[in-house]
């Protein structure tokens, strides 16, 4: 982690959306809830980031110790992705947007475009 950029932040709020803030951050870690995932796995899960976008993105997140990368050293190459002990402890922040969400949906009396993949869902 970078000690001089934590410093930097002049409130809690600015260091959670220093580390989360990201266009696609929230949304890597959602999918990374509870799994490890390859790169193209997450591309596939968050199709609107561009290529560079969500490279720059879990690069970010590695950085800021939300997201351990595990490279293998075969051919082709095989990268994997998951939450840190530190990304762990932003799940139950997570399920809070994703229930605010899910609860602004049904206000707008929209369907949850994607209903059936809630990880926070019982049952």
């Amino acid at each position: 982690m970078d000690v001089e950029k934590i410093a930097g932040y002049s409130c809690p709020i600015e260091a959670f959306m220093g580390v989360l803030g990201g266009k696609y951050k929230a949304i890597i870690a959602y999918e990374l809830i509870g799994r490890t995932l390859r790169y193209s796995e997450i591309a596939r899960l968050v199709p609107a980031a561009t290529p560079r976008m969500l490279s720059r993105q879990l690069k970010e997140l590695e950085a800021d110790g939300i997201v351990h990368r595990e490279m293998y050293p075969v051919v082709p190459p095989k990268t994997e992705y998951s939450l840190t002990e530190l990304g762990q402890t932003l799940v139950p922040l997570i399920k809070g947007m994703c229930d605010w969400g899910y609860a602004y949906f049904d206000l707008a009396g929209v369907p949850a475009p994607c209903e059936g993949v809630n990880p926070f869902a019982e049952g």
